[in-house]
């Protein structure tokens, strides 16, 4: 492993866990960075870009910007945006869209340990599709301070009478996800004022 990949890492991200990787490193008072930490950011990185990728196709086509892609084995196995507007379904979120996509492709509506990246904080209907769907991961970038149902309005993964848990990894892109909706709603609001 090289050591010059993992100086942007903080040692805040690394697992304690990947402490013994640090006799890897010279004693010359350099500080230990994680390069398992470095690559986890990395992926989450390229994965919630896909994510954005798809946020802006619901843009284009007028649809509140939100992507989502679900991940299993490393592999992207399906991918949807926010569609209820053009398809007059208000499940058509762009998580429930994802799932749906990769439910057939792979054959089983259990993504079971699958990993979801989504633009924005999933809502509660999301959060129980999620768990039905048994994905073992959700990584979103921007918080919902109005709908957002993992971390913002309640923390509905946490319910102990769910039968299913769910590992949360939040603010991938943050800014990127939060940046795509202000200016799509601003554009909104502005092209609603001008138009009286």
């Amino acid at each position: 492993v090289d050591p010059v990949l993992c100086d942007t890492v903080p040692l805040r991200f690394a697992p304690l866990a990947q402490l013994d990787r640090a006799s890897g490193y010279e004693p010359g008072g350099r500080r230990f960075e994680s390069c398992r930490a470095r690559h986890m950011i990395v992926m989450h990185e390229a994965y919630m870009q896909a994510a954005l990728d798809e946020a802006h196709r619901a843009s284009a086509q007028h649809e509140v910007p939100i992507g989502a892609v679900v991940v299993v084995d490393g592999k992207v196995v399906g991918a949807g945006f926010n569609q209820p507007i053009s398809t007059s379904d208000p499940t058509a979120h762009a998580e429930i869209v994802a799932l749906r996509a990769s439910a057939r492709t792979i054959g089983n509506y259990r993504v079971t340990g699958g990993t979801l990246y989504v633009t924005v904080e999933p809502c509660l209907m999301c959060v129980g599709a999620i768990i039905h769907a048994r994905l073992g991961t959700v990584v979103y970038g921007a918080a919902e301070p109005k709908t957002g149902a993992v971390q913002s309005t309640m923390h509905a993964f946490d319910q102990k009478a769910l039968n299913h848990r769910v590992t949360v990894v939040s603010g991938v892109l943050e800014e990127e996800c939060a940046e795509l909706l202000q200016k799509f709603f601003r554009e909104r609001r502005n092209k609603h004022v001008a138009t009286g």
